[in-house]
């Protein structure tokens, strides 16, 4: 089983309109709900990929509901841990001419820490029964910062893989954990551990550092630049196909759930990184979110180059003679 886990989801508000004239007034927008969190489209992205994923989450209120009745309308299973907060909300301005999306968060809700130890528990008991578990999003308030680095220690005790996608002020500590494979973009990096991150001369260091932490692999991307990439200690530059960028909303969340694809079917690394970086390029080029399906994403694949950065791995020809 892969366990999606997203501790800070939101329930995305849509009004769509063919044409939005601003200082004015828009009618006849075409309202939609979808839930949204990084780890809620990873689960989405893998069933376009058809591969089936379980979602662990925090819902609570009203919100909470709709969120509910929008993952099952989308047959995503799930479980979650109730709140007393209202699940927050973002609201989406979709203008179809123009195919471009403004998003307005609301302030995160608070967990409080008798919900976070719930989720602990919980999250014990399913990481024992998973194959692969992906720590993904934001944290909602200081109770539920500890609760990635935890669920990481809980993946190395009983030999899970484990996939952090994270930024803010707990990304350190989950860093410190140890997580087998780790995905941020430059921007996270720089803001939540003021580094820099301006050269591939910087970004080579960091991964060594990454290295050392005890992370197998780990992606640092930059939206339409190349990826920089390692593999234990070997470096990759990742070059993206060329796609003209709609909506970046939840790229990195479908290049996560390619590296969970990958590793679930047994790929070899330069494939988890074609197959990552091609379904972030296709989802940039759509105004949905995290919905590629395989044969849209093949089109990209073979576009995608992959170039050795450093010290060459040695390919040792095991072959029967």
């Amino acid at each position: 089983m892969i366990l999606s886990v997203t501790i800070n989801p939101l329930l995305e508000v849509c009004l769509n309109y063919r044409d939005i004239s601003f200082n004015t007034e828009n009618r006849n927008g075409k309202l939609t709900y979808r839930a949204g969190g990084k780890g809620i489209n990873v689960s989405r992205q893998l069933k376009y990929l058809q591969t089936r994923s379980f979602g662990f989450t925090f819902l609570g209120g009203s919100t909470g509901k709709i969120f509910r009745s929008v993952l099952e309308k989308e047959e995503l299973s799930f479980s979650f841990i109730r709140t007393e907060s209202e699940t927050r909300i973002a609201s989406l301005l979709v203008d179809e001419s123009r195919k471009t999306v403004s998003t307005y968060f609301q302030e995160n809700n608070v967990v409080s820490k008798a919900e976070a130890d719930e989720f602990k528990i919980k999250l014990d008991k399913m990481i024992q029964n998973c194959e692969i578990v992906v720590f993904s999003g934001s944290s909602p308030s200081s109770a539920a910062e500890d609760i990635f680095p935890y669920g990481i220690s809980l993946a190395n005790k009983y030999d899970k893989i484990s996939l952090l996608d994270t930024y803010g002020s707990h990304l350190e500590s989950c860093i410190d954990a140890s997580p087998t494979i780790i995905h941020n973009n430059v921007e996270e990096l720089e803001k939540s551990l003021q580094v820099k991150m301006k050269s591939e001369k910087d970004k080579l260091y960091f991964l060594d550092h990454l290295y050392q932490k005890g992370i197998k692999q780990a992606f640092i991307t930059d939206g339409e630049h190349p990826v920089l990439a390692s593999n234990f200690d070997y470096h990759f530059k990742i070059n993206p196909p060329g796609v003209g960028w709609v909506n970046p909303t939840g790229s990195g969340d479908a290049f996560v759930a390619g590296v969970v694809y990958g590793w679930h079917n047994d790929f070899v690394f330069e494939e988890i990184c074609k197959l990552a970086v091609a379904l972030g390029a296709a989802n940039a080029g759509r105004i949905d979110v995290c919905n590629v399906a395989l044969d849209e994403v093949n089109r990209f694949r073979d576009k995608v180059i992959v170039e050795s950065v450093g010290k060459k791995m040695k390919i040792l020809n095991d072959s029967p003679q």
